[in-house]
């Protein structure tokens, strides 16, 4: 049983990590090419970024915390 649970700690994280490094490149590469396009919103759109990139953050933040607890406590066992 505790080798499946690290095998499921493994895949939360593991694709976890893969979601918020996709969505924080997307969200990168338009923010450079919007503040390219407008230079005098660069402030405005970077304030933005930095409030999204931990809104994406977020759910992979939680899913460590949620392995975590079940590798420490694997179902109260």
């Amino acid at each position: 049983m505790a080798g499946l649970i690290a095998i499921a700690c493994g895949i939360i994280i593991g694709l976890g990590a893969i979601g918020a490094c996709i969505g924080i490149a997307l969200m990168g590469s338009k923010f450079l090419e919007s503040s390219a396009r407008q230079p005098e919103l660069m402030g405005q759109l970077q304030t933005k970024m930095f409030l999204l990139a931990g809104l994406i953050d977020a759910p992979f933040i939680i899913g460590v915390g949620l392995a975590l607890y079940f590798v420490g406590n694997p179902f109260g066992g």
